[in-house]
């Protein structure tokens, strides 16, 4: 089978498609509508294993709702280039906060899931000038996280096994991308709940992740993400990134969580509190993982609600 083209992650809607330059890569992002300048910018980060458009349904409530709404391809993700390198802790963050510039803002508010949600909470603290706020969903902070693996037994069960397993060169890229992406799947089904599963918005989700997986370069890229932040637990660079992320943020913080959701426990997303002093935890109903795509009406209105503290 052909592989998709990358420009399959350009999905006809009620949006239209950006091309970014920043950081020294162009950017693959959606947005509703030009003219939207002067409202405040909300940047959408997307997760392992999906691209710009797990935030479909966030991106066009919260342009109705006054708000310039962007989402994104992820370095390495959908349309947006994939260099082999540059997955690290500090390029990340530094995308985001370039991304800002380009797109005419000075400052933005970051909304992210899972992956997406490390690429928060990493330039909130390092670029603090240019985040209003954070939303993490299914996010903890990079230490709150790194501590649970290390000290909480559940926790460790639930998110060790694949995430070592990620870190197998072209042996996890080739179960990322067999039998047309099937291990997306598979994943996601383990960590939504059974009765999404069983939806058509489910088999949509699926047939456009499993889609989106097998674009040539994306396997790899994802993957390195995960594999920098295992290698660097070794490694100087590693050592001062979460030196450097031991800071306390005075922005709003909204943590947030599907209340089913089996990899990323309760306690362990709670303890991000210690690295924000105006954090608020919610936990979503009805939802595990993918809280954004299980409940988005919810997660929506918790948005809608954490948004308007900065304006």
């Amino acid at each position: 089978m052909t592989a998709p083209d990358p420009s399959t992650a350009r999905i006809d809607g009620p949006w239209v498609d950006l091309d970014v330059r920043a950081n020294g890569i162009r950017f693959h992002a959606v947005e509703c509508g030009p003219g939207q300048a002067d409202r405040p910018l909300v940047l959408l980060l997307h997760g392992f294993g999906e691209f710009w458009w797990s935030w479909r349904h966030q991106l066009t409530a919260l342009d109705a709702a006054g708000f310039r709404a962007v989402a994104l391809d992820l370095r390495g993700y959908g349309d947006t280039d994939k260099p082999p390198r540059g997955y690290d802790g500090w390029t990340l963050a530094g995308d985001t906060n370039a991304l800002v510039r380009a797109l005419g803002h000075t400052e933005a508010a970051l909304v992210g899931h899972a992956d997406g949600g490390l690429v928060a909470w990493a330039t909130a603290t390092l670029h603090p000038r240019a985040v209003t706020s954070i939303a993490v969903i299914g996010s903890p902070h990079p230490r709150a996280l790194r501590h649970a693996v290390l000290r909480n037994g559940p926790q460790r069960s639930a998110f060790m096994g694949e995430f070592l397993g990620n870190q197998l060169p072209r042996t996890a890229e080739k179960t990322l991308t067999r039998d047309d992406g099937a291990f997306i799947e598979t994943m996601f089904t383990e960590r939504t709940t059974p009765a999404f599963a069983r939806t058509d918005e489910f088999a949509e989700m699926m047939r456009r992740n499993r889609s989106a997986v097998q674009i040539p370069g994306v396997a790899f890229c994802s993957l390195e993400y995960r594999r920098w932040a295992f290698r660097s637990q070794f490694r100087r660079d590693g050592a001062k990134f979460m030196r450097l992320m031991n800071r306390r943020l005075n922005i709003p913080v909204l943590a947030a969580r599907g209340r089913d959701d089996r990899y990323i426990h309760a306690e362990t997303l709670s303890a991000s509190r210690y690295f924000a002093s105006r954090m608020t935890y919610a936990e979503i109903d009805g939802s595990g993982h993918y809280a954004h795509e299980e409940n988005p009406d919810r997660v929506i209105e918790l948005l809608d609600h954490h948004l308007r503290l900065t304006l």
